[in-house]
């Protein structure tokens, strides 16, 4: 498994990477996802456009070009 949009719906899994630009991977840090973090998959939106994760207690929308430069490894 490459990048969380590989991952399919109810997957769990663990932030291997971050290969965002700067402010990017700011902004993902924010909100939880870093490298060690475990999240889950819950739901696609209609074809594929976004993702939500929950990470930790916190559900997560993020756009399916936000996802691809998360590195994860199934759990």
């Amino acid at each position: 498994m490459n990048n969380l949009l590989d991952c399919h719906k109810g997957c769990k899994a663990k932030v291997k990477k971050i290969n965002a630009q700067y402010n990017l991977k700011q902004r993902l840090i924010s909100f939880g996802i870093m490298k060690g973090a475990k999240l889950e998959v819950l739901e696609y939106a209609p074809r594929k456009k976004t993702i939500e994760i929950k990470i930790g207690k916190m559900r997560i929308a993020l756009r399916a070009q936000e996802a691809e430069f998360i590195e994860v490894e199934e759990v």
